[in-house]
């Protein structure tokens, strides 16, 4: 039977199903394709009411109809079936696969996202930011890939502390980093340097919401997604140390799908938690449309080894705890002489008021001037407890006996390495400064967290750091969590969608050392204003730093540096010039420097291209760049460490120097 014929005769029997087809009408390709390979029943009615599909897509097993899928993939994912005009003149060049199959059909390598790999465009989760970037993502098969995970060479390097901006002398083991490149190239080029060395990998990566640079019209946007995801975290895993954590934000969009393969790469058994956080409140817009109203968002906690994992025990504020309900009247004298009394008496005295009159006369303040006598007095304010004789020591057992046959007198037992007991007929006494924490620079009362986070809002979000990103970056808060649970001082914290510098802002203002790769510049909101806005610099004498975020928990007084370095790019020059271009000359003058100069894709022919310079005339400008991008060999986007020495890089003897001190090679 005629190709060309079936072609005809599928489309137009596809045509009859509307989920098939665009608004306006064109048919998605995976969507079918998705739908022959979960055997659909309203997909195989379809094809089962025309003889000729019939015929060519099922065979005849003791009389029962049985649909070959893979025969039905191969088919629709054709080349010549359905073909635009972009795909036409691809094939017309013979830039394709030799059976016509897609790349994505096969084990693939996201590649490519120009000037990052992650943005979001349109309606973004991440950003309310619109762009006129075009933003194209590109698969490389495993028998296509040669030098691409090799170390890269690096470029532009800068130091930046509280006296500004400086030239690098020397790299140290102990310096932190912001490497601006393609980050997946980034991951592979620190491996060399860094691998089980890193305690925190944190990343914000895009949702996948529809409408961003993965969106293929349907659901089979999550595979290259998925790809997209997997590829780094195939790398990131082998950075983690022994006892080191990844920690992903997701939203609902992804999260089933971020399991799996996260579950795959990590093994599910070192999944730790999954955190809902809380993200808004029930207003505005969000209340319009009937329905659950969405707050949440997701931290999914993975160790490296559950074995080896030991998190840090982390509190937050409560609400004063009605137990610490009794005063040590006389606390500053020895703890023998003791006096307890209730805390509503003391508490009464200190207003010289009587007990039954005090609320009258407090008002509305009662329990805010109750909350603050309790936490100016918390080493007076106590609760009894019982003694679990299971879980205490045999002193401590025999202290107990012998208290309740004196219960008039307080006993102390100390304990090596721990605060001492002090126990009252058989009671242990427990005192509510041992309860509190500092929260916004105000003493609280404190719990265990739980895997449930309301208490981290993005409030003033907009304006931490001093950089503005609407929807484009994640509370100091957050990250000052995930941090303190999962590091101590001194230890690594990496992320690789950096994106406004959230990550390494609080690394630096909680002590850890960090690393962030970013591939967008984003002007005045980069993560480099940030990270300087969060150094400080001295005006008239004085350091001016940032104060906002977690800058007073953590009490940060500015200073600190990082070094700044890019990946030294080849090929990406080009990608850089033919994204900038705004006309079909402007590209056509690109295409003749990267026939001279670039390198580019074996697959391509450069005299059939030239000799159907008309056909790429007749393309779309957006059309025309993802040709000439798609021309470039993938391996060389950017210069090879390997090659740091070739001439017709121009690598400087400054980049060369510092780069091999990176890797430590003389």
């Amino acid at each position: 039977m005629d190709n060309l014929h079936l072609y005809h005769v599928l489309e137009n029997v596809l045509r009859m199903e509307e989920r098939f087809c665009t608004a306006d009408g064109q048919l998605i390709k995976n969507s079918i394709v998705e739908a022959a390979l979960s055997l659909q029943p309203s997909l195989i009615k379809l094809l089962l009411k025309n003889d000729e599909l019939s015929s060519w897509f099922f065979s005849d097993v003791d009389g029962i109809k049985v649909f070959d899928k893979i025969k039905f993939q191969r088919f629709v994912m054709n080349k010549s079936f359905l073909a635009d005009s972009y795909t036409a003149y691809k094939n017309k060049i013979g830039l394709t696969d030799e059976d016509g199959r897609f790349l994505s059909e096969s084990r693939e390598v996201v590649l490519s996202w120009p000037y990052k790999d992650c943005v979001l465009e349109g309606g973004q989760t991440k950003e309310d930011v619109k762009r006129d970037e075009i933003f194209w993502s590109e698969t490389l098969a495993p028998d296509e890939i040669n030098r691409l995970t090799e170390p890269k060479a690096f470029t532009g390097f800068k130091r930046y502390d509280k006296d500004g901006e400086h030239s690098v002398e020397h790299l140290l083991d102990t310096d932190n980093l912001i490497i601006r490149g393609n980050n997946l190239l980034a991951l592979y080029s620190l491996r060399k340097k860094f691998a089980n060395s890193i305690k925190l990998i944190y990343i914000d990566p895009p949702y996948n919401t529809g409408n961003d640079s993965f969106g293929y019209n349907d659901r089979f946007n999550h595979s290259t997604w998925l790809t997209f995801i997997k590829n780094r975290l195939n790398v990131a895993k082998e950075l983690l140390t022994k006892d080191g954590t990844l920690c992903i934000s997701i939203d609902h969009n992804e999260i089933g799908y971020c399991l799996a393969v996260v579950d795959e790469i990590f093994d599910k058994d070192n999944l730790k938690n999954i955190i809902t956080v809380k993200r808004g409140s029930v207003t505005g817009a969000k209340v319009i449309n009937p329905g659950v109203v969405n707050l949440s968002d997701y931290v999914l906690i993975y160790s490296r080894n559950t074995e080896t994992w030991k998190p840090n025990r982390v509190l937050k504020s409560k609400a004063r705890d009605d137990r610490y309900n009794q005063f040590i009247t006389n606390y500053d004298e020895p703890f023998e002489m003791w006096k307890i009394c209730p805390l509503a008496d003391a508490f009464a005295n200190f207003y010289h008021l009587p007990k039954d009159k005090l609320k009258r006369q407090l008002g509305a303040d009662y329990d805010a001037l109750l909350d603050d006598f309790v936490i100016n007095n918390a080493q007076c304010v106590i609760q009894f407890a019982t003694l679990d004789d299971n879980n205490i020591s045999q002193a401590a057992r025999n202290l107990k006996r012998i208290s309740r046959e004196q219960p008039e007198k307080i006993f102390r037992l100390e304990r090596e390495g721990k605060s001492p007991y002090f126990v009252l007929n058989g009671k242990l006494i427990l005192f509510a400064k041992d309860r509190l924490i500092e929260v916004d620079g105000r003493k609280t009362f404190s719990e265990p967290i739980s895997d449930i986070w309301d208490d981290v809002l993005p409030n003033d979000l907009h304006n931490e750091g001093g950089v503005i990103f609407k929807k484009g970056k994640k509370q100091e808060k957050l990250l000052h969590r995930i941090i303190q649970l999962t590091t101590d001082e001194n230890d690594w914290v990496l992320d690789y969608h950096l994106g406004s510098g959230t990550t390494a802002a609080v690394a630096l203002k909680s002590n850890r050392r960090f690393i962030g790769i970013e591939q967008l510049d984003y002007g005045e909101n980069d993560s480099i204003q940030r990270m300087k806005n969060v150094i400080g610099r001295v005006v008239n004498g004085q350091l001016e730093y940032d104060t906002r975020g977690i800058s007073v928990d953590t009490n940060w007084q500015g200073g600190g540096s990082f070094v700044y370095c890019e990946l030294a790019k080849a090929n990406d020059e080009f990608v850089d010039k033919i994204q900038a271009a705004t006309t079909t000359e402007t590209l056509k003058s690109i295409w003749t420097q990267m026939k001279e100069t670039g390198y580019l894709n074996y697959k391509i022919n450069i005299a059939t291209i030239d000799a159907n310079a008309t056909d790429f005339d007749a393309l779309s400008i957006d059309n025309q760049k993802r040709f000439l991008i798609e021309c470039l060999d993938k391996n060389l986007l950017y210069v090879p460490f390997s090659d740091i020495d070739s001439e017709e890089y121009a690598i400087s003897d400054e980049d060369k120097r510092l780069t091999k001190e990176f890797y430590k090679k003389n």
